[in-house]
């Protein structure tokens, strides 16, 4: 077996210093950049890894970014889109990627304030943030590097990529008005996270502007089982006043929508419409007619890790933030 691959056999085989071997893999601009790319190549190929400990000893850097990761029952794939933009975002700076799956009773905000005080990580990624998110406060009152994915209602500007709802359900809500729609349905999150409120604002304001009447059920959330959903709509159908057209953040609520208007003998696009927020290709195989509009949650990723990079190498960042604008072009 061979053995380690360290910055003195690097050097020994470049026939440079260990200094300039050490500047060179940290890309030091005083270091000329074909020698750069000369003990770059060298260290890849000999099989070189920085030794983390030393590293974390040296500079009290753990290299290391912390995803508490929560579910999203309604969004298909959001675990393993975010965890790739995430990676490809994080190539190359030397930085790792932790996953801490949130799927259990344990507080998110213990979760934060544990790899913070325990110096787990160098930074944080969490998602479902709510209007005044305990977490958030937490994180800038420490001054600790994070992002979220969703915006929360501080005054204090602070580091969020998020996508549009409020533009996703508005015109979602016009699409539905213009094919005739009577009364809209809105599959809604908990009340308690922030994007409730965008996507009930989008609603209402298109609903005001076509006099279309609107629910947003108070006994089922995006969280609840795609059974109980399905016994919702059925329900809602066998009622005077039902719902025509509906509105669901994500693939799985429309998988619960048409099963149950199936048991129903009623077809989509015939007896009623709906719109969905799509994040996979899925649905393009499965029902290419139902009207779309996608949420890109690799990108959403990516832009999360360079804004954190920002953030845990330069210092900057703080106030970043990127909100992803429905591109809706209807067929």
């Amino acid at each position: 077996m061979s053995k380690k691959a360290t910055l003195k056999s690097i050097s020994l085989e470049a026939g440079t210093s260990l200094g300039t071997v050490s500047r060179a893999l940290k890309d030091d601009p005083k270091i000329a950049i074909t020698t750069r790319k000369r003990i770059k190549a060298l260290a890849e190929q000999l099989g070189y890894v920085p030794d983390r400990a030393a590293q974390r000893l040296k500079t009290g850097k753990t290299k290391v970014v912390s995803l508490i990761l929560d579910p999203h029952n309604e969004i298909l794939g959001f675990g393993n889109s975010l965890v790739s933009g995430l990676t490809q975002g994080l190539d190359g700076s030397g930085y790792n990627l932790t996953i801490t799956p949130h799927f259990s009773g344990k507080s998110k905000d213990s979760l934060i304030e544990h790899i913070v005080h325990n110096n787990q990580a160098d930074g944080i990624i969490f998602s479902r943030t709510k209007p005044f998110d305990d977490r958030v406060r937490y994180l800038l009152e420490h001054k600790f590097p994070f992002v979220c994915h969703g915006r929360t209602e501080f005054s204090l500007p602070h580091p969020v990529v998020d996508f549009d709802n409020q533009v996703f359900c508005y015109e979602a809500a016009r699409r539905l008005a213009s094919k005739g729609v009577k009364k809209i349905c809105l599959f809604a999150p908990d009340r308690r996270f922030t994007f409730h409120q965008h996507l009930t604002y989008g609603l209402a304001l298109a609903a005001k502007e076509s006099g279309t009447r609107f629910i947003v059920p108070d006994d089922i959330t995006l969280d609840d089982s795609t059974q109980d959903i399905r016994n919702w709509v059925v329900k809602n159908q066998g009622s005077e006043d039902a719902a025509d057209g509906f509105i669901c953040p994500g693939e799985s609520c429309y998988f619960s929508l048409i099963d149950a208007m199936r048991s129903l003998d009623r077809k989509q696009g015939r007896d009623y419409q709906a719109v969905v927020k799509t994040s996979t290709s899925i649905l393009q195989h499965i029902d290419p007619d139902v009207d779309k509009i996608h949420e890109d949650i690799h990108l959403a990723g990516k832009k999360m890790a360079s804004i954190l990079l920002d953030q845990m190498q330069l210092d900057i960042g703080y106030e970043k933030q990127f909100i992803q604008v429905p591109d809706v072009d209807w067929d």
